[in-house]
């Protein structure tokens, strides 16, 4: 039975205190009526005695300490789901903000999830095509995988993630269903607008729900967002048997965002001014992630954060490396260069890429050919570091066709333009090209056979080195 109350006992930011509670629980709903007019939705935080701490969704803006009836609801915030949520689009707790009919669900649904057995899960394998060379060649997106992608201010990760909306696929020779709940969190009015009109231009806004939390937005709703938009996700993959593509950005702001409720809270700070519970709860997001057995579908993560200061080591991308299995580093150096999308190779890994590559899922030479690239574009590194003490003039034959490959890996496999859509095989046959520039003896990563069959060295490779 719900029950109501007259009255709070104090306001602090977003957070109200309600004393003379009994019976409330943690993440518990309430409803609360301002002058009798105003309606807002707050959810329970926090439970001592007989005293309750809401996060009011919206705000505390013209809320008083005797013009506010809350009434406890008795369960958990919850969101109605259905398949006609893909192409429509809803603000950061789920209510639709485009301008159509509200959505007539088809069940409602706990937005915090449901424990899943570890046992349950079965182990990725099927790869998820990008179309983007550096991803799909050496850090390869696998079906259930969380990876997420470590940019900085300034960095192209906008045009990135919507690269990625508009290309994605399970590939051309799949005829499963495939979709992406796209969450934004903390952005601004025109950054959610080029999302959408971009979606929308390019013709897949029918099979992608967005959820759009706008930096203006309350901090307490930026919270909500992503257990929203993983609902949703939830429900497609294991109710619809369907294959979703999660992409969520940024989580910086949602942490910032953590981090100012709890201060709010009155809580003990740790690394950085941010909650000492920031490593569970970021985990709780990212292992909604993956494949149940018995399910036809699965949930797969793209989280996008921007590095204060470009830090790798703060603790928001240092805590999701550890939960996550690899990362997508952006580099500054590259996008000064023009080079798009800034992928920095070498700091980045996909842990599960071996598993879903290679004979029978890509083709049987792309694991040897990732290998190979990443160990001459290590080279080309040294060759650089060289060139700048001695010049480029005084170094070696051979390292100066690696400072050619260099500059063609960054320029041809690395950058390519916004809406180029690559299929697999395009980038294993750029990087067997890009192998033609170095002499044979040089690609110490390959078996004999597969050089025998793929490998042919390049003619404009010296014309290119005298450049």
């Amino acid at each position: 039975m719900a029950i109501e109350y007259l009255g709070l006992s104090s306001l602090n930011g977003p957070l109200a205190v309600l004393e003379g509670v009994s019976g409330a629980a943690y993440d518990e709903i309430v409803e609360m009526t301002v002058n009798e007019t105003q309606k807002k939705l707050g959810r329970i935080i926090e439970v001592y005695e007989d005293k309750a701490v809401i996060q009011v969704f919206g705000g505390t803006e013209n809320m008083a300490l005797r013009n506010t009836h809350t009434r406890l609801t008795g369960h958990p915030m919850e969101i109605g789901v259905s398949p006609d949520m893909l192409g429509r689009t809803f603000d950061g707790i789920g209510n639709p903000i485009d301008g159509l009919e509200p959505i007539q669900p088809e069940m409602r649904l706990d937005v915090n999830g449901k424990p899943l057995n570890p046992v349950a899960r079965e182990y990725p394998r099927d790869y998820i095509r990008t179309g983007i060379s550096a991803i799909d060649g050496l850090t390869t997106l696998i079906r259930g995988q969380k990876l997420p992608i470590f940019s900085g201010n300034g960095l192209p990760h906008n045009e990135l993630a919507a690269q990625l909306v508009m290309q994605s696929s399970l590939g051309d020779d799949s005829d499963e269903t495939f979709a992406v709940v796209f969450a934004a969190m903390g952005v601004k009015y025109d950054v959610a607008e080029y999302f959408e009109r971009v979606f929308r231009e390019s013709g897949v806004i029918d099979h992608v729900a967005m959820f759009i939390n706008l930096a203006n937005d309350p901090v307490v709703e930026r919270l909500i967002t992503p257990k929203v938009a993983l609902t949703v996700a939830e429900y497609l993959a294991f109710e619809k048997g369907m294959h979703i593509l999660v992409i969520m950005t940024d989580m910086t702001s949602y942490a910032e965002a953590m981090r100012e409720v709890s201060s709010s809270k009155g809580e003990i700070p740790s690394r950085k001014g941010f909650p000492g519970y920031l490593y569970s709860d970021l985990a709780s997001l990212y292992e909604r992630a993956g494949i149940v057995a018995g399910r036809k579908g699965s949930v797969t993560q793209i989280p996008i954060l921007t590095m204060p200061n470009d830090d790798i080591t703060h603790p928001i991308p240092d805590l999701t490396g550890y939960i996550t299995e690899g990362q997508i580093v952006l580099d500054r150096t590259l996008h000064g260069q023009s080079v798009y999308p800034p992928i920095n190779v070498l700091p980045s890994l996909s842990r599960l890429m071996k598993d879903g590559i290679g004979s029978g899922f890509t083709r049987e030479d792309h694991q040897a050919v990732a290998n190979q690239l990443f160990s001459c574009y290590a080279r080309v590194g040294d060759a650089r570091a060289l060139a700048s003490v001695i010049g480029e003039d005084e170094l070696s034959l051979i390292d100066k066709k690696y400072l050619v490959f260099g500059r063609e890996f960054e320029r041809r496999f690395v950058g390519q333009e916004l809406f180029d859509n690559r299929t697999i095989l395009d980038t294993l046959t750029l990087g067997w090209e890009l192998l033609g520039l170095l002499p044979r003896e040089e690609l110490d990563r390959i078996d004999t056979k597969l050089l025998d069959q793929y490998y042919k060295p390049s003619e404009d490779s010296d014309r290119e080195m005298n450049r």
